[in-house]
């Protein structure tokens, strides 16, 4: 929903107001009953993707953060079954006497 920016002409006072598109806008403020006013806002954007100076040229702790994050994924798929990763159809189970058995199936490419 987005957020409009109204001015009050009477007490000088500025608000935002979730509303939908289709509502009609406000006619008197809400603290002093004066009458009020849409104001033009800018739209928020966000800058993804390579290219743009934040991910073109990070900060140390940028840097950092990115290095991190890529650690524990590598760790994360480390960890992971093989069957699982590569995409096989692996099924294990353990029997009554604790002795685990293991079927898998690869579908051809």
């Amino acid at each position: 929903m987005p957020t409009y920016d109204y001015r009050c002409d009477q007490c000088q006072r500025t608000f935002e107001v979730w509303q939908r598109i289709s509502a009609e806008p406000l006619k008197s403020c809400q603290s002093c009953g004066g009458p009020v006013r849409r104001l033009l806002a800018p739209a928020p954007f966000i800058l993804k993707g390579g290219g743009w100076y934040v991910t073109d040229y990070p900060s140390e702790s940028r840097k950092k953060a990115v290095e991190a994050e890529k650690k524990a994924s590598e760790s994360t798929a480390a960890t992971t079954p093989s069957g699982a990763a590569s995409g096989g159809n692996s099924t294990s189970s353990t029997s009554a006497s604790g002795a685990s058995t293991s079927s898998g199936t690869s579908t051809p490419s």
